[in-house]
């Protein structure tokens, strides 16, 4: 069974920066990874994603310019920088990744099956 193990979340003051890590237990070279984040009663919604094969990536549009997703193959990890952060970023952080080939970037829920267990990242005014 495929593992994510999330570290580096933690409070925050708003203005600060953070980096999140993702180690996944299969580094699947021609999928793609992601990260998502959930508040209470929201829906999960993609921050960014990117293909393992490259560096292609996607950004959502509260992130673009501010957070940036990368990945070391070497070490099966994926990691997002987290910049200038609002209390509008606070949420729970979600790592994830599909288990097939990856045709497209996406930041659609449904396009990934391997997930994370998930870090807090509140962020103080």
């Amino acid at each position: 069974q495929v593992q994510l193990n999330q570290s580096g979340g933690g409070s925050v003051q708003g203005g600060g920066s953070l980096k999140l890590s993702c180690v996944t237990s299969w580094f699947n070279p021609g999928g793609c990874m992601a990260w998502f984040r959930q508040t209470l009663g929201k829906e999960r919604t993609g921050v960014a994603t990117i293909y393992l094969a490259g560096t292609s990536t996607l950004y959502g549009d509260s992130v673009n310019g501010r957070f940036t997703v990368s990945h070391d193959s070497r070490k099966s990890t994926l990691y997002l920088e987290m910049k200038k952060l609002r209390p509008w970023d606070t949420a729970v952080y979600y790592c994830t990744q599909t288990r097939e080939v990856c045709s497209s970037l996406s930041l659609r829920s449904y396009a990934y099956v391997i997930w994370g267990r998930g870090t807090q990242v509140p962020v103080s005014s």
